[in-house]
């Protein structure tokens, strides 16, 4: 039964991705978001439509994570292409739905996973504590790693 709550809330997650990605269809043009029609709400701006951009993303994680310039350039190259995977994927009409929902979920572990080797020991600590965080308000567990202790 738990494994079937995680996955109706990972699909959830990931189709709110999906339909982010579709509204969002701007994005990547250089336009900030008040320029695509209040899309792409960044982070604690309450606005809740659309998903944020690399930039955004990777602004809130600076602040949060005290991230350096090189750091900041690797999470968003990560960032731009997890994207780039993710609208390719939602394209590729050859996938079913459930094996799209499965991949989206890999791509976001791995890439996940990617950021937290860009860290050093304390940000990793606070990159999971936001993971943990962004998962409960997703409703489920999408970023726990697997449910194991993170590596470091």
């Amino acid at each position: 039964m738990r494994r079937l709550s995680i996955l109706i809330a990972s699909f959830f997650a990931l189709s709110m991705c999906v339909f982010a990605m579709q509204d969002q269809g701007s994005a990547g043009t250089g336009q900030a978001p008040s320029e695509q029609g209040g899309k792409g709400h960044g982070y604690g701006h309450g606005r809740g439509r659309g998903m944020p951009t690399a930039d955004e993303k990777v602004q809130h994680m600076t602040q949060a994570l005290n991230l350096t310039s090189d750091q900041q350039s690797q999470v968003k190259s990560i960032l731009e292409n997890e994207r780039q995977q993710m609208e390719a994927l939602k394209n590729d009409t050859s996938t079913s739905e459930q094996d799209k929902r499965a991949k989206f979920q890999t791509l976001r572990q791995e890439n996940s996973s990617k950021i937290r080797d860009v860290l050093n020991d304390d940000q990793k600590k606070k990159y999971d504590a936001m993971e943990k965080e962004h998962g409960k308000h997703m409703g489920g567990k999408m970023h726990d790693h697997g449910g194991q202790a993170p590596q470091q």
